[in-house]
């Protein structure tokens, strides 16, 4: 009897015993048992980014009619079904419902088994965000190797929950200066800019911060050659295979890995670690398609995503020690398999697009007359019969930010006999595949967030004393920054995160911060006086709220604190 038989046995007598209340809530065996017992050394979770139901059934029906192959890789572990919203957040001056999630809440959820609001990179729903650990940063806890590998830029939110943390997923020079600390053992992915500075063409205001993570021994490589040329010696990996995104398919040229390549070349590095590894694979790119709605990116990124999953269960199934689970964030673009009441779907027609719209587009817009647009259709797509209503149509654009690209796939949606109800995300559940033990945990109806509880589980982590760790180093609070420059935080909420009494006195109009034998009293929304003394700490409200800045705080904890602008945190020690 093999070792995953074995594992798999004792984890399913485990589940029989189980009150039926656990079984049927979706939740871990974390609730039910005392100490997680590990079951697998090595964990690998791969995201379709964007890969709602319909998605997967396009890629199926491509396949069977295109390639002969009638089933995905991912068809034989299909577990369940997952979950997607988020928590209630801001939009502006709206608070939004978070019934449609962003990738950032998502992954949030994914990583570390808790929900969050849209844009937060494990960061918890309040005005100053405690961090969230991830099954990532709690398996480099224990000695295990780590690694992160997408087809997105490596700073997006997906790759970024897993072992970064700030208030919004547009911080990506933030995320990747975090990397650097957060020595995760492999990064594979696009987004060069947030690596470098705006001197060498980069997005970085301070400097290039390659030659740091050189300096911690890692191996920079830019194309799948470098890639290619790695063993299994090379521990610290940093792949950078794009600017921003890593090219589509449909547009990769031969110096360009593949997905699979570079899970591949992840699991032979991480693999070497005798206590085991946890890593993250994302289709980050079916994403992009999705909200393009380009049907013929979106179908060749899925199956991009389907030959990783193999590469993943391959090596799961020779090994007898890993669980794999196989989900998506959410699912983009509203995505449907029919239209116009026609029962039918142009397959055909799926493999006539040469280069993804994301190139087209740009081109699309030089255009100057409608026969312009219609020869371009022509050389990249073979059609024809593009109508001078329609030619117009895409010069003109579809009103939205995708403009004449917008406009051509809603164009070639109609001979793809496909629809999309627009370039936003969805909120139907996505898909679950689970293989090894933990594919009895995941089993049906689950939350998002116990996709991370499981894994969690089954590899024996403890996510509550990682996130202990991190929230003693760091808080992330909301602030804002004054006409002269200062930053200011908001008084009542900072005070409470750092154990701080308050009182407020209505009748006097003063609120009273006390800590050990300091109080520190701001009357009249302004001034502000320490142990009774008159003080020049600023102090200002905004909407009703009390600010104050960093210092007020110092002198009340004793403690040096300080500000990271670049990742917008306190740091506490």
């Amino acid at each position: 009897m093999n070792k995953y038989v074995r594992k798999s046995l004792v984890i399913g007598l485990a589940l029989l015993v189980l009150p039926l209340s656990a079984m049927q809530s979706g939740t871990t065996l974390a609730k039910e048992t005392a100490k997680p017992q590990p079951v697998s050394k090595n964990l690998i979770i791969l995201i379709g980014d964007g890969m709602g139901p319909a998605q997967v059934s396009a890629a199926r029906i491509y396949s069977k009619n295109k390639l002969n192959q009638p089933h995905l890789n991912l068809d034989s572990i299909y577990a369940g079904q997952a979950t997607t919203f988020a928590d209630k957040g801001e939009d502006g001056d709206a608070i939004v419902s978070g019934e449609v999630t962003d990738s950032a809440s998502a992954g949030t959820a994914f990583a570390t088994g808790h929900k969050t609001y849209n844009a937060a990179i494990s960061v918890s729903n309040e005005d100053v965000s405690k961090p969230f650990a991830s099954v990532i940063e709690a398996s480099k806890s224990v000695g295990k190797s780590t690694g992160l590998v997408t087809t997105a830029r490596i700073t997006h939110a997906t790759p970024a929950v897993y072992a970064a943390h700030v208030r919004s997923r547009d911080n990506e020079n933030a995320i990747a200066s975090q990397y650097l600390t957060s020595d995760v053992d492999v990064l594979l992915g696009g987004g060069k800019r947030h690596f470098v500075s705006k001197k060498e063409k980069g997005k970085r205001e301070d400097k290039t911060i390659i030659p740091d993570f050189e300096k911690k021994g890692y191996k920079v490589v830019y194309d799948k050659k470098g890639l290619n040329s790695l063993t299994a010696k090379n521990k610290k990996i940093l792949g950078l295979f794009h600017d921003s995104h890593v090219d589509y398919v449909l547009d990769r040229k031969a110096g360009t890995p593949s997905l699979a390549d570079m899970t591949s070349k992840a699991i032979e590095s991480l693999a070497a670690n005798p206590k085991g590894f946890t890593m993250m694979i994302e289709g980050g790119r079916i994403d992009h398609a999705g909200h393009a709605n380009d049907l013929g990116s979106m179908i060749q990124e899925t199956l991009d995503f389907d030959a990783a999953v193999k590469v993943a269960l391959d090596f799961a199934k020779k090994d007898g020690n890993t669980s794999v689970v196989i989900t998506a964030d959410h699912e983009t673009g509203g995505f449907s398999l029919s239209r116009d009441n026609i029962y039918e779907l142009n397959v055909d027609a799926w493999d006539k697009q040469k280069i993804s719209s994301e190139l087209l587009g740009p081109e699309l817009a030089k255009a100057t007359t409608t026969d312009e647009v219609k020869e371009l259709i022509k050389k990249y797509t073979g059609f024809t019969d593009v109508t001078e209503e329609e030619a117009q149509y895409i010069m003109e654009g579809d009103g939205s930010s995708y403009k004449q690209e917008g406009a051509f796939n809603q164009v070639m949606a109609k001979r793809y006999l496909v629809g999309w109800s627009g370039h936003g995300h969805s909120a139907v559940d996505v898909g679950v595949w689970a293989y090894g033990p933990i594919s009895q945990l995941v089993k049906g109806q689950v939350d998002n967030t116990d996709i991370a509880k499981s894994m969690a589980e089954v590899a024996g982590l403890d996510l509550a004393k990682a996130t202990a760790e991190l929230r003693s180093k760091h808080l992330y609070p909301k602030f804002k920054v004054t006409p002269e420059g200062s930053i200011m935080y908001p008084a009542v909420k900072l005070a409470q995160a750092l154990h701080i009494k308050v009182s407020y006195n209505s009748a006097a109009k003063e609120t009273t911060f006390t800590k050990g034998k300091v109080t520190l009293k701001v009357k009249d929304d302004n001034t502000v006086t320490m142990n009774g003394q008159a003080s020049t700490l600023p102090a200002e409200l905004d909407h009703n709220v009390l600010y104050l800045n960093l210092d007020a705080f110092s002198k009340l904890t004793g403690l040096p604190l300080k500000w990271d602008s670049l990742s917008e945190r306190i740091a506490l020690k």
